[in-house]
C-alpha cells in the first residue's frame, strides 16, 4: 500500500483485520499525511492555524472514535495524535515502513505489481492499493490571467502563517478563491497586525455557512435530510441558510450563481463578520496582471503587493506510467470511487471529495477492498460495474458546477450507506 495518512491508515487496519500479509510504504517518517504540520515529506497543506470543519462525531473512524474531550472543531495537533493513538492502539506501526518513497509501480502481464522504491529495492505483491491523497500537488489558476505580476505570490499549499513563507504583515494581499482555505487564509490576514488590507477574489460565489447553526455544528443538522430527494435538501439548505445566515449580498459577497449544494459550501464562522467589518473585500475574477496592479472583471483595479492563490490540487499518481493510468483534469472514473473495472487488483482509498470528511468514507472503503482481497468478498462484473459508473457520472455532471474541483464528488451520508451496501453485497 502507499500511502499511511488519512486513508492509508484504516486501510492497514482492514488489511490487518482480515489477516492479509501487507506493507505500508510511507515517504514521510510519520503517519498522519495533509494533517501532519510541517510535514518532512513537504505535501501537507496545514497551516499553522488549521483547524477542521467537519465536527469531531463526523470525522472519526467508526472503530475508534475520538476522545471525548476533544472540542467540536479541533486543530491539526490534536488531529495528527489521533491518527498516531489510531495506529498504536491497532499495532499498525509495524507494517510500515516510514522515510521510503514508491518511485514506480508497474502491473505484471498477468496481474499482480511490482513496486520499486528510491531505497533501490523491487518488490513483489499480490494487489495495490493507493492512498497518497490528493491535496498535495498544487494547481494554479487555469486559465492563468494575462500579463505580469511583479509582487510575491504562491500557492495556500506553501501557506504557514502571516509571516512565513513570505512576510505578508502590513502587505495589501489578495487571496483568490473562495474555498476554506481561502476563507481562513483571508480572515487570518484580516486580524489586526497583520495584512494592512486583504481582498478576496473569485469568478464566482459560494455558499457559506458557519461553522454552528442553531447551536449545533451545521455538518450535524444534515444527517436527517440525507436521504431526500437532492430537490428537497437543497431547499431545505436554501430555507436554512436564508433564516440563519440572511443574504450573502448583505455583506458584500456576491451570491452564488449557483443552487445550493451544487459546489461545495465553504464553512466559516468568521468570514461574513470580517466583510461586514470592511476587513475583507469583495472583489469578482481577474481580467489581468499589470506590474504592482490587479484589474478585475467588475472594472475596479488594486495596487497589491501579495497574491495568495486558492485554486486547488492536481490529482496526480507519479509511481503510474502515465500511459497505464493518469488523471487528465482531474478526472477518473471508478467504480465507488476506488476500482478501476479492468484492473481487479488495484484499490484506490480515500480519492474523491466529500461534502463531509474523508475519513470514515475511507474506513468503509478500505472495509469493502480489504474483503474482497482475502477472497471473502467478490466485487460486480465489470459490465455491472461500468453501467453503475455512468450513472454515477450522469448525476454528478448534471448536478455541480463544471469544474476541475468537482470531477470525484459524492455526498457524505449516501456514499457511505452505498459502500455499506457493497460490502453486505459482497460477502454474502
Amino acid at each position: 500500500m502507499i500511502g499511511a495518512g488519512s486513508s492509508g491508515i484504516p486501510s492497514a487496519k482492514a488489511l490487518a483485520d482480515r489477516g492479509l500479509e501487507f506493507d505500508v510504504y510511507e515517504r514521510s517518517d510519520r503517519v498522519g499525511g495533509n494533517w501532519v504540520f510541517r510535514n518532512r515529506n513537504g505535501m501537507s497543506a496545514a497551516y499553522r492555524s488549521l483547524h477542521i470543519n467537519t465536527s469531531r462525531p463526523r470525522m472519526q473512524y467508526a472503530d475508534f472514535p475520538m476522545p471525548a474531550d476533544y472540542p467540536d472543531f479541533c486543530g491539526h495537533e490534536a488531529v495528527a495524535r489521533y491518527f498516531e493513538s489510531y495506529v498504536d492502539a491497532f499495532d499498525l506501526r509495524r507494517h510500515i515502513q516510514f522515510g521510503v518513497t514508491v518511485t514506480r509501480a508497474t502491473r505484471g502481464e498477468n496481474g499482480g505489481w511490482h513496486i520499486e522504491t528510491d531505497d533501490g529495492q523491487t518488490r513483489t505483491y499480490d494487489a495495490l492499493m493507493v492512498a497518497n491523497g490528493h491535496h498535495w500537488s498544487p494547481r494554479g489558476p487555469d486559465p492563468a490571467p494575462p500579463g505580469r505580476f511583479d509582487g510575491i505570490q504562491f500557492h495556500a499549499h506553501g501557506y504557514i502563517d502571516p509571516a512565513e513563507p513570505h512576510d505578508l504583515r502590513g502587505k495589501r494581499v489578495l487571496v483568490v478563491g473562495m474555498g476554506n482555505s481561502a476563507m481562513d487564509i483571508a480572515v487570518e490576514l484580516s486580524r489586526p497586525g497583520n495584512a494592512a488590507r486583504v481582498l478576496v477574489s473569485a469568478r464566482r460565489g459560494a455558499w457559506i455557512v458557519p461553522n454552528y447553526l442553531f447551536g449545533k455544528p451545521v455538518d450535524q443538522l444534515g444527517t436527517g435530510i440525507a436521504g431526500l430527494p437532492f430537490p428537497l435538501r437543497a431547499f431545505i439548505f436554501r430555507l436554512m441558510h436564508r433564516v440563519a445566515v440572511g443574504r450573502l449580498e448583505d455583506f458584500g459577497v456576491p451570491h452564488p450563481d449557483h443552487p445550493p449544494l451544487a459546489a461545495h459550501p465553504t464553512v466559516s464562522s468568521e468570514f461574513l463578520v470580517q466583510c461586514g467589518r470592511g476587513e475583507i473585500h469583495i472583489r469578482r475574477g481577474i481580467e489581468r496582471l499589470e506590474g504592482d496592479r490587479v484589474h478585475f472583471v467588475d472594472g475596479r483595479d488594486e495596487e497589491i503587493d501579495a497574491i495568495v492563490w486558492c485554486t486547488g490540487y492536481n490529482i496526480v499518481f507519479p509511481f503510474f506510467d502515465p500511459a497505464f493510468l493518469s488523471a487528465p483534469d482531474n478526472t477518473l472514473p471508478l467504480w465507488l470511487r476506488m476500482v478501476k473495472p479492468e484492473v481487479p487488483d488495484l484499490f484506490f482509498i480515500g480519492l474523491f471529495q466529500p461534502l463531509g470528511a474523508i475519513m470514515p468514507l475511507a474506513e468503509a472503503q478500505a472495509k469493502l477492498a480489504a474483503a474482497v482481497l482475502a477472497g471473502q468478498g467478490q466485487l460486480p462484473s465489470v459490465p455491472a460495474m461500468r453501467a453503475e459508473m455512468d450513472r454515477d457520472a450522469k448525476a454528478m455532471y448534471a448536478r455541480y458546477v463544471p469544474s476541475k474541483r468537482h470531477t470525484m464528488q459524492v455526498d457524505f451520508d449516501p456514499f457511505l450507506a452505498r459502500l455499506h451496501r457493497a460490502l453486505v453485497e459482497a460477502t454474502r
